[in-house]
């Protein structure tokens, strides 16, 4: 701009001495006020800067990096340079071709999609100038380096399964605190972390069917043994009952109960029918019972 500046102010000059020199007519002098008058407009410019209200700027005088600027107009030098930051929220999408391979501390390979939501810290953008040089660059050269390798990580302190099932809520929040704490030093506030999804490989995901498949014949196998040692208990308990109870029979049966109960049998038999029995008790003659005549 500096430099269109003074080729405007040159040729206005130029026609105005060609002018004043008589040699050029009047449409020249008003070539060469124009001419001129845009050079000045234009001067004028590199001597000013306006900072938008969603972005800062960072200026640069022969090499030197001077404060962050914000918001609003500023005089500056034609020599500075100013870099601008926009301070709008942006995502990094670590999906798709950009999806993170990771290992589980077994070796199971997993790949994970996640959102970075980041900005940059207005209060500190000179720092930032000084690591990425410029806006287009914070992203690639360090949201995006930074983010993979944490993520890859904590992946690693945990097994498959935690991975993408138990822990997968603990493994997010792990994820956006380290993420927060490596970049906010450097100027960039982390808003959030979204881990969106989380998939075992295909080799992974074999051995993972594999596995359940074993735990279910394993569980069943063991179901089987408890069911048989249910019913073997069972059995015990049963015959231990049974072997108690004509234990009890046993010991109760004394020799005049049997009497008694000998007696009472047949008087109840000989009230229909006459019978033909051997007498309660030992060394009894055989008789005939008749309880029907009275």
């Amino acid at each position: 701009m500096l430099i269109l500046s003074l080729l405007f102010l040159a040729v206005g000059v130029s026609l105005l001495i060609l002018r004043w020199r008589k040699i050029g007519s009047w449409p020249v002098t008003l070539g060469g006020i124009l001419a001129g008058g845009l050079g000045l407009l234009l001067g004028l410019t590199t001597f000013v800067h306006v900072v938008e209200p969603t972005e800062v700027a960072v200026p640069t005088s022969l090499g030197k990096v001077g404060r962050t600027w914000q918001p609003g107009l500023h005089f500056k030098s034609p020599l500075t340079d100013v870099t601008t930051f926009s301070t709008r929220p942006a995502d990094l999408d670590l999906t798709g071709d950009s999806t993170v391979e990771v290992r589980s501390s077994e070796g199971g390979v997993l790949f994970a999609d996640l959102t970075v939501k980041w900005s940059i810290d207005p209060q500190h953008t000179a720092d930032l100038f000084k690591l990425a040089g410029s806006a287009d660059a914070v992203q690639q050269r360090l949201v995006y380096p930074d983010s993979r390798e944490i993520v890859r990580n904590v992946f690693a302190r945990h097994t498959s399964v935690e991975g993408y099932s138990s822990q997968r809520e603990a493994i997010a929040s792990e994820i956006d605190k380290l993420i927060t704490a490596r970049l906010a030093p450097r100027g960039i506030l982390v808003n959030g972390v979204n881990l969106r999804n989380v998939r075992p490989s295909d080799g992974l995901q074999k051995a993972i069917d594999q596995k359940i498949q074993q735990d279910q014949a394993t569980a069943q196998a063991e179901a089987a043994v408890r069911t048989a040692k249910a019913e073997a208990e069972k059995r015990k308990i049963e015959a231990d009952s049974t072997a108690a109870a004509n234990a009890a029979i046993a010991n109760s049966l004394t020799d005049k109960i049997l009497l008694s109960q000998c007696i009472d049998a047949f008087k109840a038999a000989a009230e229909k029918n006459p019978v033909y029995a051997s007498p309660c008790g030992a060394n009894g003659t055989p008789v005939i019972v008749d309880g029907t005549k009275r």
